[in-house]
């Protein structure tokens, strides 16, 4: 394993162009108008200039997912730049979209999220480490909301906010859970008025959420303006735009709205914007960088968060439903490492070959594969490539695949770059070209807000039945009373499983999926559902990667990747 260089060394050593060469690939004109530089590799393009764009053609949209995933890695974004690139190899005009990384993962358990291998965007430290600022901004507008709330209580509460009744949190990106439960305006009358408050990592803000699902700037301060802060003592609802609120914060969001252009390291477009999780939001890079990008290319190759039965889902019945999008292929990541991991191995015993754990393992992959038919798009699996990978396994998966009336690609664009991926090129180009796609939705939008609820539970994850207390049922009657019946299902939940128990691997079953809490966010017009354990302000490990981030002598981020 000495033999192969580690991602960042990679990283370091890529020849990287001017960013307006990579955008004269796609006929930006190298000026003002167009985009704004941020540096010598990274761009902003302008939001006049986007809207320039509209009577264009769109291109053909490919969804990458995955399956559930596990410690041993399955390389979603991997696979996206990967097969972006191995797209453009085969003469077509591809972009990847995908998100902005978080620093709380990055400091916490996870490392960088800019791809890995020969297949990575770049400059990848600064992608990692603050970016553009637009999290800052994020963060930043969110902030502003809960201090102009607080103010206003301070200030006589003219709005007759009950301060019990006060549901807007904080937020921060970086992993606290000391700030998941906190009281504020300690400290006497000078202070304010003493109340229960609490943070949530950056990237479950609505502020995000909505930023990530506008289709411009008047959208953005509408959204903005229809974020439901509180309500009073008679629980008549408080809104954003009854502080002026939207206004401020859309200033704040102005420049970070506009989407990112990076490349990879084989220098073609990337664009980067907007990074809610999925397991705790929805999963998906913003409206507007996707719509950009298709306006931009013949493909345009975008991840939604962790597995499909999160990231994809949430990807067609959020990010679709409110923009009109419509993916031309859908491909579902696996790796033979986690495969086994669904088939009962441990992390330690993955790199001897285990057919048995294998065959076992793949009943995940085989749900994954029939729950994205049931959205009506062609689908096909990437089989990311591990050096410990045996021929004998791999044929295991791609024969099973073929069971299935399923295409499944070896990529090793790890080591490759996009000449490893242009099999799975070649297939999603033949797959998207199909007329026969009938895309739909997993629910109608007028169902009951319960029913869209088991609608997910015992259709995807294959719960026996969703279980909620009168409270939740009755929190959930008020919505609809309210006028949000029609607003899709965010569900909350691990990641790493198809129930809410993150240690059952595979495809379980006839599980039970509690609601343990709500959200109505009313602004990016969607409700979440909390389901098992899951956090908004995720804690830190027992050890923390931050522990071996540092600067070496020389002036480099060690650590990091």
């Amino acid at each position: 394993m000495g033999k192969f260089k580690s991602d960042i060394q990679i990283a370091r050593m890529a020849k990287m162009k001017p960013i307006k060469q990579v955008l004269h690939k796609l006929k930006v004109p190298d000026t003002s108008f167009a985009f704004s530089p941020q540096g010598r590799h990274i761009a902003k393009l302008n939001l006049e200039y986007i809207d320039t764009l509209k009577k264009k053609k769109d291109g053909k949209l490919i969804l990458v997912t995955a399956i559930n995933p596990t410690p041993a890695g399955e390389g979603k974004t991997t696979v996206s730049v990967g097969l972006s690139d191995g797209l453009n190899k085969i003469g077509k005009k591809s972009i990847v979209c995908l998100r902005e990384p978080s620093l709380g993962p990055s400091f916490g358990v996870k490392g960088g999220a800019a791809g890995g291998g020969y297949s990575q965007v770049v400059p990848m430290e600064q992608i990692n480490l603050h970016f553009t600022g637009d999290f800052h901004a994020i963060t930043s507008a969110h902030n502003l909301l809960s201090a102009l709330i607080d103010n206003h209580i301070y200030w006589g509460n003219k709005l007759n906010i009950d301060v019990r009744r006060v549901v807007w949190n904080r937020v921060m990106d970086m992993n606290d859970r000391s700030l998941r439960s906190i009281v504020v305006d300690l400290g006497g009358v000078a202070n304010g008025y003493p109340r229960q408050d609490g943070f949530d990592i950056t990237v479950a803000s609505e502020i995000m959420a909505i930023f990530c699902l506008s289709k411009n700037l008047r959208d953005l301060e509408n959204r903005i303006g229809n974020i439901t802060i509180g309500y009073t003592r008679d629980k008549k609802p408080i809104y954003a735009k009854d502080l002026k609120a939207q206004g401020p914060m859309t200033v704040l969001l102005y420049r970070a709205f506009r989407p990112n252009v990076v490349q990879t390291l084989e220098n073609n477009p990337a664009i980067i914007h907007g990074g809610p999780f999925a397991n705790i939001a929805h999963g998906c890079n913003s409206i507007l960088a996707t719509q950009t990008a298709l306006k931009l290319s013949d493909y345009v190759v975008t991840e939604a968060g962790f597995g499909a039965d999160l990231g994809a889902e949430k990807f067609i019945d959020i990010k679709c439903r409110k923009s009109g999008l419509k993916p031309s292929c859908i491909v579902i990541v696996a790796t033979i490492r986690a495969l086994k991991m669904h088939g009962g191995l441990d992390k330690n015993q993955l790199k001897k070959e285990n057919m048995s754990a294998l065959i076992k393992g793949m009943i995940n992959l085989e749900r994954h594969i029939n729950n994205m038919k049931k959205f009506g798009v062609p689908v096909t699996v990437a089989i990311n490539k591990f050096v410990s990978d045996t021929r004998k396994e791999e044929n295991a998966v791609i024969d099973f695949c073929k069971s299935m009336n399923i295409k499944a690609n070896l990529c090793t664009h790890w080591s490759d770059g996009g000449k490893g991926t242009k099999d799975l090129a070649n297939t999603v180009v033949k797959l998207s070209s199909k007329k026969n796609s009938k895309f739909k939705y997993l629910y109608d939008s007028k169902l009951p807000l319960f029913k869209k609820i088991e609608k997910i539970a015992i259709e995807l994850y294959k719960a026996s039945e969703v279980v909620a207390d009168t409270k939740i049922r009755s929190q959930l009657k008020e919505f609809e009373t309210m006028g949000y019946k029609h607003l899709p299902i965010c569900i909350a939940k691990t990641q790493y499983s198809f129930s809410t128990d993150p240690n059952l691997k595979g495809a379980p079953k006839d599980h039970v999926m509690q609601i343990r809490g709500l959200r109505l966010s009313s602004g990016a017009e969607f409700i979440v559902v909390f389901c098992g354990s899951i956090n908004t302000m995720p804690g830190l490990p027992k050890i923390p990667a931050a522990e071996n981030i540092k600067l070496n002598p020389n002036g480099e981020i060690d650590g990091l990747f």
